[in-house]
C-alpha cells in the first residue's frame, strides 16, 4: 500500500546526495575543459557486454532489512525487498548494489559481526505474508570482505528469514530466525544456531511444520539469553491465515540448548499471531512483545526478566496488518524509549505506555540502531529508508531503484514507450531509449548505471491512472489513452493530453471486503486487456471477464464464473485479523489474453488452475482444464500468451509456488487448447525461485520463446525444446512480464525489485547467442533521430580482444564516424549517437606574442598543445553533426576480415519536421563542420611552423641577423594566423571579451547555431537552416579562402624563398 507520508516534502525524491557518475555517450567526443586540451575523440573505446540496460523508474521501492556498522557511521548496508544488498561508505551519499551477481535479490535480514566488521551476514526472503508475489530466498549468505563477495552458507530452504544475530564477541557464532517458505507444512522453520560460521547448523527451536521464527532479541550483557517469537502462518493463493496454536513467545538463557515457552497469565490467550519480540540493551529485566491479537491488546512489556507480564498497550495502529509491519526496538540509550515499525513510526518514551507518530517514515519494516551510540540508527520503509547520526535530528532519506513491477507494456511510437505499474507508488511511462532524470548513479548529459553503458535522461510520466498494483496499458492506435486496472475492484482510462483520468470500473470498489460478501471478487492485480482488433472493446477479470466497447461507461458480462466455485476457496483472509485487499481472493481470473491473429478468440486463466477459451468473443466458453496433460491443481495461470503466428497455438504459464510447489510449469498447445504439451524442456527446477511468471512469443520469429522466473531471464529458439539463460546485466529479481515490441527485436521486461529493463537488439541470440565464436556484425535494429539527439545501437562479436574498427557510412556517401573499439571477447554493444565525427580541433604550440608566460599556466605547464578556449564554444568543439533519418551502412573490420551490415534511422514521433529538412540540416552540419576542419589545419601547420621558429630563434640568440629574419618570418605567418584567429584566441582564455570573431571562432558558433546550440544559442539541427545562416556560412567560406590563398602562397613561395637564402645560418622551417 501507499505509505501515508509519501506526498510530504521528506519523501522527495533524492538525487542530490546519491551516486552520480558522469561520463559521455559512446561514439561521441569528450567535451574539453573550458581551458584544457580535449580529449582524443579517436581513441579506442571499450566494447560493453551484450546485456540488459537499466530503464527506470527512478523512485524507489520497499526495503526489508537495514544493518549499520558499529563505531562507523560512514558504512551502511541496506537489504531490499526484493532488489539485492546496497552499500555506502560515506554515510549515505552514494550506494551501489553488491548482491547482484547472486540468484536471488531478496533480503529479510543483514547483520554485521560486532567483533569483525567485516563479516556481513544476509537472510533471504521476505518474512511477511501479505502477497503471492512477495519473495522467498535461498538460504543465508556471508561475506568476509565487507560485501565484496558473498558465499551461500546454507539453510536454503528455510525461505524467508527474519532476523540475524551474531555474537558480540565471538563471529563464527549466529543465530537465524527462520519463518519458513509459509506455503505448506515444513520442518526448516525455526531458529537455528551455528558456532563455527556457517560451517554446520543445528536447528535450536522448533515448535511444528506450520509455525516458524518471526523476531529474535538477544540480551546486551548476557548473549547466551535470547527471546523468541513464534508465528504459526500459512498462506495459499486463496488466503493468507495468521495464528495459531503454534504462536507465541520463547526463551532461553543457555545460548539455545534449551527452549522454554513464555506462559504467564498477563499474556494474552490464544488465538495471537505474529509477534515481535525485544530486550532493553540497558536493562535486561526489561522485554517487550508486540503482539497480534484481535480485541486483547497492542503491546506486552516483563519487566522481570520475563517472569510476569503486562499489557502496556492497546493502541491497535502498532499491530495493523501485522503481516506486513509488526518490529519493534528499544533505544540502546534508553529503556523508555521505544520504537514501533508499522504503517507509521511510532516512538514511546514512557517504556512503551504512549506511543506518537515520529513521522520518520511510512509503511516501515525494519529498526537498526547502533548498541553504543543511540543517536545513530536508520529505518526502512516502502520507499527507501532514513538514516540519522543525530537521533533524527538531522536525517538523510535514501530512495534507489528498486521498483516492485507488476507488469510492462509498450506502444507502437518511435521510439516505442514502456509503461508499468510500480508497487508503493503507482503507473507511470517513459521511453525506451534512455534512463528516468534521477535515477541514482546516472548523472545529466552523461549518464552512467552501475557499471553499465551510458544511455540518455528523460522525464517521465507519473500517475497516469490506476494505482501500484495492476495493469496500465495504452490504446494501440491513440496511446495518449491509457487503461489502468488497480486494487479494489479500480479500472481508470486516462487522457494523457487532457491530464485527467476516468473512474470506469464495473462493480462499486471493494477494499476490505471479504471475497464471500462479493457479487464479483476482483484480484489486486486483476487482469486488462484491449481488444487488437478494435481498440474501443477493452475486457477486465473477476471470477467472471467484463467487456466494455464504450470507453468504460457501461460493462457486459460475457463469462460465465470461469472459477472451479469452490466456496472453501473463497473466504476471508488474515487469520486473528482480517486482511481483505484483494492480494488472497481466490476463484478469480488471473489472465486474460485476446489473439492478434483471429478475431474473438480469448484465452483466459484462473488463480485456481482453470484454463478457458472462446472464438467467438464471448458467447461461447469452453473450459481446457482436462487437456493439459500433468498441471496440477490450484495453480495460478500467470500469463498467456496467444501466438502472433497462429491462432490455435498459445503458451501458458502457471505459477504453483504459493502452493509449495516452484517447478516451472510451461505449456502450449496448437489445436485451440484441444490438447497442450509441456515445454518446459532443460529449463533448471531445483531452485526455490525457478517458477516461472513470463512468457512471450517473438511477433517475427516463429518458435523464439522468452520466458522469466522467479530469479531469471531465458529464451529458446526451438519453441521451448531446449532454453538458454541470458542474465548479463540484469539483477536477479522476479521477471514479472516480458514485451517485444514489433518492429524493434527487442525484449522489454519487469522485474519485482529492480525496475524496468531492456534487452536491446535480440539479433545476437537469434544468431548463435553468446556462445558462438568467430567475429561477426550482426543487423542492426532501427536507430531512432530524435530531437537534438540520435541512437543506433550496434552489436557485434568479437573473436579476441584485439583492436577493431567500426565505420558508419550515410546515404550521400560520407564516413559519418569511424571508432576503434577494444572488445571483449564475445558479443559486444556500442551506442551511436547519431553524431558525425568531430572537426580537428585547433592545437596552438606557441607562445602569443603578449603573454610570454602561458606555458607557465598551471592548466598548460608541460604540455605541448593547448586549445582554443572561449566561453560557449565547448558543445560545438564536443558534438559532431547530427545525422538525419535515413539509410546508412555499418562495416566492422576485424582480424583483417570486414562485414557490412545495412541501418535504418527512423525519426521519433514527436520530431516533426520533414525528412529532407533534416537531411539538409545535417549536411549544413557537415559542411560547417569541414570549414572547421580545414581552418584548424591551416592554423595547426602554421603553428607547426612558428613553433620551428621559436625554437630557432632561441636557439640562434646571439645572431642577430638569423634572429631577425626568424621574427620577420614568424610576422608574415601570424598576418595569415590572425586571419583565421584573433589574437585573443592565441591566449586560450574563456572569458576575455575584447575582439571581434575571426573565421574560426565564427565557424564554431556557427556549427552551435545549426547544429545542437553552443552557449546562449539555442541551435537549429532538427530544422532546415535558416537563409541568414547559410549566408554567413558562405561569407565564413570566402574569408577561408582568402586566407587559404594567402597560406599557400607562404609555403609555395616564401617559405621556399626564405630557407633557401638563410640555409647557411638556419635550419629549414618545415
Amino acid at each position: 500500500m501507499h505509505p501515508s507520508f509519501r506526498s510530504s516534502s521528506s519523501v522527495r525524491r533524492i538525487v542530490a546526495g546519491l551516486a552520480v557518475i558522469a561520463t559521455l555517450p559512446l561514439f561521441a567526443a569528450p567535451a574539453a575543459a573550458q581551458r584544457g586540451a580535449p580529449a582524443d575523440p579517436n581513441a579506442p573505446i571499450a566494447g560493453r557486454p551484450y546485456g540488459f540496460e537499466f530503464l527506470g523508474p527512478a523512485t524507489g521501492g520497499r526495503f526489508a532489512s537495514l544493518a549499520g556498522v558499529e563505531g562507523d557511521t560512514a558504512i551502511w548496508y541496506a537489504g531490499s525487498a526484493s532488489g539485492g544488498i546496497w552499500k555506502t561508505t560515506d554515510g549515505g551519499a552514494n550506494w551501489r548494489p553488491i548482491f547482484d551477481d547472486q540468484p536471488v535479490q531478496a533480503i529479510g535480514a543483514l547483520a554485521v559481526a560486532p567483533s569483525d566488521k567485516a563479516t556481513v551476514w544476509a537472510g533471504t526472503g521476505e518474512a511477511w505474508a501479505i502477497r503471492e508475489s512477495d519473495i522467498t530466498g535461498d538460504g543465508v549468505y556471508k561475506s568476509t570482505d565487507s560485501g565484496a563477495t558473498w558465499r551461500n552458507m546454507g539453510l536454503r530452504e528455510t525461505g524467508r528469514i527474519a532476523r540475524i544475530l551474531v555474537h558480540p564477541t565471538d563471529a563464527n557464532v549466529v543465530y537465524v530466525c527462520a519463518l519458513g517458505r509459509t506455503t505448506g507444512p515444513q520442518d526448516e522453520r525455526g531458529v537455528y544456531k551455528t558456532t563455527d560460521g556457517g560451517a554446520t547448523w543445528k536447528r535450536s527451536a522448533f515448535v511444528d511444520q506450520n509455525t516458524g521464527c518471526s523476531d529474535i532479541a538477544m540480551d546486551a550483557k548476557d548473549p547466551n539469553v535470547l527471546v523468541v517469537g513464534m508465528w504459526q502462518v500459512v498462506m495459499k493463493p486463496w488466503g493468507m491465515t495468521s495464528g495459531g496454536p503454534g504462536s507465541g513467545i520463547w526463551t532461553t538463557r543457555n545460548g539455545g540448548d534449551t527452549w522454554k515457552k513464555v506462559e504467564h497469565v498477563g499474556l494474552p490467550k490464544a488465538p495471537i499471531g505474529k509477534i515481535g519480540v525485544a530486550i532493553a540493551p540497558t536493562n535486561s529485566n526489561r522485554i517487550f512483545a508486540l503482539i497480534q491479537t484481535l480485541d486483547q491488546g497492542s503491546l506486552w512489556r516483563s519487566d522481570d526478566a520475563g517472569a510476569t507480564w503486562n499489557v502496556v498497550s492497546w493502541q491497535r495502529a502498532l499491530i495493523g496488518r501485522a503481516g506486513y509491519y509488526l518490529h519493534l526496538a528499544v533505544n540502546s540509550g534508553n529503556e523508555d524509549e521505544v520504537y514501533v515499525a508499522n504503517s507509521s513510526f511510532w516512538t514511546s518514551m514512557d517504556g512503551g505506555k504512549t506511543f506518537t507518530d515520529s513521522r520518520w517514515g511510512g509503511d516501515t519494516h525494519d529498526i537498526w540502531i547502533s548498541p553504543s551510540n543511540p543517536d545513530h540508527f536508520g529505518l526502512t520503509d516502502d520507499v527507501g529508508f532514513t538514516i540519522t547520526t543525530t537521533h533524527m535530528k538531522q536525517r538523510r532519506r535514501v530512495v534507489l531503484n528498486n521498483g516492485q513491477m507488476y507488469h510492462v507494456a509498450v506502444d507502437k511510437e518511435i521510439p516505442y514507450r514502456v509503461y508499468s505499474n510500480r508497487q508503493d507508488n503507482g503507473t507511470m511511462r517513459g521511453p525506451s531509449d534512455g534512463v528516468e532524470r534521477g535515477t541514482p548513479g546516472m548523472g545529466a548529459g552523461g549518464p552512467l548505471a552501475y557499471g553499465q553503458s551510458p544511455e540518455r535522461i528523460f522525464e517521465w510520466d507519473h500517475g497516469i491512472g490506476g494505482c501500484e498494483s495492476g495493469f496500465t496499458i495504452p490504446d494501440p492506435n491513440e496511446p495518449d489513452i491509457i487503461w489502468a486496472s488497480c486494487y479494489g475492484n479500480k479500472v481508470t482510462r486516462y487522457n494523457h493530453k487532457t491530464g485527467t483520468a476516468r473512474s470506469v470500473q464495473p462493480y462499486r470498489i471493494t477494499l476490505d471486503s471479504p471475497p464471500d460478501d462479493l457479487k464479483y471478487r476482483c484480484h489486486w492485480t486483476a487482469p486488462l486487456a484491449i481488444d487488437p482488433f478494435d481498440t474501443k472493446t477493452v475486457y477486465y477479470g473477476c471470477q467472471v471477464i467484463f467487456r466494455t466497447s464504450n470507453n468504460g461507461q457501461s460493462w457486459d458480462v460475457i463469462s460465465p464464473d470461469l472459477s472451479t466455485q469452490d466456496p472453501s476457496k473463497v473466504k476471508p483472509s488474515g487469520g486473528v485479523i482480517g486482511d481483505n485487499l484483494g492480494q488472497f481472493y481466490g476463484e478469480v481470473v488471473f489472465a486474460i489474453a485476446p489473439s492478434k491473429v483471429e478475431r474473438g478468440l480469448i484465452w483466459a486463466g484462473t488463480n485456481d488452475g482453470k484454463v478457458w477459451v472462446t472464438r467467438n468473443g464471448g458467447g461461447q466458453w469452453t473450459d481446457l482444464t482436462k487437456n493439459v496433460t500433468g498441471l496440477p491443481t490450484w495453480g495460478t495461470v500467470r500469463a498467456i500468451q496467444p501466438s502472433p503466428h497462429d491462432a490455435a497455438t498459445a503458451y501458458m504459464v502457471v505459477d504453483l509456488h504459493t502452493n509449495d510447489d516452484r517447478r516451472p510449469y510451461l505449456y502450449k498447445t496448437s489445436d485451440y487448447g484441444k490438447t497442450w504439451k509441456s515445454i518446459v524442456g532443460d529449463l533448471p527446477s531445483t531452485h526455490p525461485l525457478d517458477y516461472l511468471l513470463s512468457v512471450a512469443e517473438h511477433p517475427e520469429r516463429k518458435g523464439m520463446l522468452l520466458a522469466g522466473s522467479g530469479h531469471g531471464f531465458y529464451y529458446s529458439m526451438d519453441d521451448g525444446a531446449h532454453w538458454v539463460q541470458h542474465q548479463q546485466g540484469l539483477p536477479a529479481a522476479p521477471v514479472t512480464w516480458i514485451e517485444i515490441p514489433a518492429g524493434w527485436n527487442d525484449a522489454v521486461v519487469s522485474t519485482y525489485g529492480r525496475g524496468l529493463w531492456v534487452l536491446r537488439d535480440l539479433k545476437a541470440l537469434q544468431e548463435g547467442g553468446v556462445a558462438a565464436a568467430g567475429a561477426s556484425l550482426f543487423a542492426p535494429r532501427p536507430g531512432i533521430r530524435r530531437a537534438r539527439e540520435g541512437r543506433v545501437d550496434l552489436t557485434f562479436r568479437a573473436a579476441d580482444t584485439s583492436e577493431v574498427t567500426l565505420e558508419v557510412t550515410d546515404a550521400a556517401g560520407r564516413l559519418a564516424r569511424r571508432l576503434a573499439v577494444r572488445p571483449r571477447v564475445g558479443i559486444n554493444r556500442v551506442v551511436w549517437n547519431l553524431r558525425y565525427d568531430l572537426a580537428v580541433p585547433v592545437a596552438l604550440r606557441t607562445l602569443p606574442p603578449d603573454n610570454p608566460y602561458i606555458w607557465d599556466e598551471p592548466v598548460y605547464k608541460g604540455k605541448d598543445t593547448r586549445p582554443i578556449a572561449h566561453w560557449g564554444i565547448q558543445q560545438p568543439q564536443s558534438q559532431g553533426p547530427l545525422g538525419s533519418p535515413g539509410t546508412y551502412s555499418v562495416r566492422l573490420t576485424a582480424g583483417g576480415r570486414t562485414f557490412t551490415q545495412s541501418l535504418t534511422v527512423l525519426k521519433a514521433t514527436d520530431l516533426t519536421t520533414a525528412d529532407t529538412d533534416l537531411v539538409e540540416s545535417t549536411a549544413a552540419q557537415v559542411r560547417v563542420r569541414d570549414r572547421l576542419t580545414e581552418t584548424a589545419e591551416i592554423v595547426n601547420r602554421l603553428e607547426v611552423l612558428r613553433k620551428n621558429i621559436e625554437d630557432q630563434v632561441k636557439a640562434n640568440a646571439g645572431n642577430a641577423e638569423a634572429v631577425k629574419a626568424l621574427k620577420e618570418m614568424d610576422r608574415k605567418m601570424l598576418d595569415v594566423e590572425l586571419i583565421l584567429l584573433s589574437r585573443h584566441d592565441l591566449h586560450s582564455d574563456d572569458k576575455w571579451f575584447v575582439e571581434t570573431y575571426r573565421t574560426y571562432l565564427s565557424l564554431l558558433w556557427l556549427a552551435g547555431e545549426v547544429g545542437s546550440g553552443a552557449g546562449d544559442v539555442a541551435g537549429g539541427a532538427d530544422w532546415r537552416p535558416t537563409d541568414s545562416s547559410m549566408q554567413t556560412l558562405r561569407e565564413l567560406e570566402a574569408d577561408l579562402a582568402r586566407a587559404k590563398a594567402a597560406f599557400q602562397l607562404l609555403l609555395d613561395k616564401e617559405l621556399p624563398a626564405f630557407n633557401a637564402k638563410m640555409s647557411a645560418l638556419l635550419k629549414p622551417i618545415a
